[in-house]
């Protein structure tokens, strides 16, 4: 060293900061990575991210390589220092020297490059990961017993590699990253993907027909009541009971009694021989698994049983699909026919109004963790039947009552913009 001029010294203290800066930026680069991102980039053949994989799945090594290079650079830039100080200001200028050594390390080989690293990861992972890769090969005994020294002394405090955590995301951590996805991720896709995250908190119960909205053909009626009802009818598959929808005789094909009327042969017997037999789910069935018995069984729909087996409501497949893209329009006072908006910004809701459509559709605040319609949250929230005229405050909403009719709220008047912002 003393052989070696003053600027040959600096040049090679500067070098060493400089690689400083490298171990520094490079580790938190590597550990700022989307391990997802990583996984995809890796098996679309990008060399970089293939060895940035490779590297981060043993982050023992390359941590304990990556603070072996700092710490060497460290220490000998701080004896070059001071070197230096000593040859231009004798023993005053070394506390000058450290002082101004701590200042520039902190502020170029450790804030500056982690900072720039944690905003542009890959931009230093990438190359920097093609450097590990070959200095681990060439420093391989050094890091492998500074890793089992390493290991002795965290079991004996009783840590082992068991207790890593696991970087797999639960139902919740993902529905995060799909809610801060941003730009990257249109809101129609979000919400499509936040329905499928849905679908197992999500009942048959919560989304289903309820009986009472249940048409159907009744095969107690003459034929001619029949054949005005299934040209009236919009349904694919139709009910078919007979007297009332606790005697359920099964399912048809609205093209069946379509061929049938065609040809002058609609009678209740050719009706009886193309009936499908029901399928029954009970209540509490979530959305995931209803959709796989679906799919297994080859159905569309199904009815909605409770625990005594009686009839609660109806569930089709079409009902599935709108929990996860949505309903099949863009204007909500079309797409629920319980709503119908009022030249003064309220809006008049039908009291058997589902809760779940209502907050999907309409986007309001209301609770769906307890009754299923928005007149039973209301019989729910006064503990009894109310009056018409009667107003109440609902979740924020003013709710004035209309009409009731058979013990229930009928219709309802709702100021959803009133005292919200």
């Amino acid at each position: 060293m003393s052989d070696i001029p003053t600027g040959g010294l600096l040049t090679i203290l500067f070098s060493l900061i400089f690689f400083s800066a490298f171990f520094s930026g490079s580790e938190t680069a590597l550990m700022m990575l989307n391990r997802y991102r990583l996984k995809h980039l890796a098996e679309s053949g990008h060399l970089g991210a293939q060895r940035a994989q490779t590297l981060l799945e043993t982050p023992e090594r390359l941590i304990g390589l990556i603070l072996l290079g700092n710490n060497f650079v460290n220490i000998m830039a701080s004896a070059l220092a001071t070197l230096v100080a000593l040859r231009i200001g004798g023993e005053p200028a070394i506390a000058i020297s450290t002082g101004l050594l701590t200042l520039i390390v902190l502020i170029y080989a450790e804030v500056i490059p982690k900072t720039f690293a944690a905003l542009h990861p890959e931009l230093i992972a990438f190359p920097a990961a093609h450097v590990y890769t070959v200095l681990l090969k060439l420093a391989w005994p050094i890091v492998w017993l500074i890793n089992r020294i390493t290991y002795l002394h965290l079991r004996l405090l009783g840590i082992t590699n068991k207790d890593a955590a696991n970087n797999a995301l639960n139902s919740e951590e993902l529905r995060t990253v799909v809610n801060e996805a941003g730009a990257m991720l249109p809101q129609e896709n979000r919400n499509m993907l936040i329905g499928v995250l849905d679908l197992d908190k999500i009942t048959a119960e919560d989304i289903m027909i309820p009986r009472n909205e249940i048409s159907g053909i009744d095969l107690s009626d003459n034929i001619d009541e029949i054949t005005e009802f299934l040209r009236g009818t919009h349904f694919t598959r139709i009910l078919v009971f007979d007297g009332s929808i606790d005697n359920i005789v099964g399912f048809i094909h609205t093209r069946r009694c379509m061929q049938m009327m065609m040809r002058d042969e609609l009678t209740k017997e050719n009706l009886r021989a193309h009936i499908k037999q029901p399928y029954y789910v009970p209540e509490g069935t979530s959305l995931n698994r209803l959709m796989n018995n679906f799919q297994r069984d080859r159905r569309k729909n199904g009815l909605v049983v409770d625990e005594y087996g009686d009839v609660q409501g109806l569930v089709t497949f079409a009902n599935l699909i709108e929990e996860i893209i949505g309903e099949f329009t863009t204007d909500p006072t079309t797409s629920i026919s319980d709503v119908s908006r009022q030249n003064d910004g309220s809006y008049l809701v039908n009291g058997s109004a589902n809760l779940r459509d209502l907050v999907r559709t309409m986007h309001w605040n209301l609770p769906t963790d307890g009754p299923k319609t928005i007149n039973g949250l209301i019989i729910e929230h006064l503990e009894s039947i109310p009056e018409p005229n009667t107003s109440l405050l609902l979740a924020s909403y003013p709710i004035e009552i209309l009409q009731t009719e058979d013990n229930m709220v009928k219709v309802l008047r709702i100021q959803p913009d009133l005292y919200r912002n």
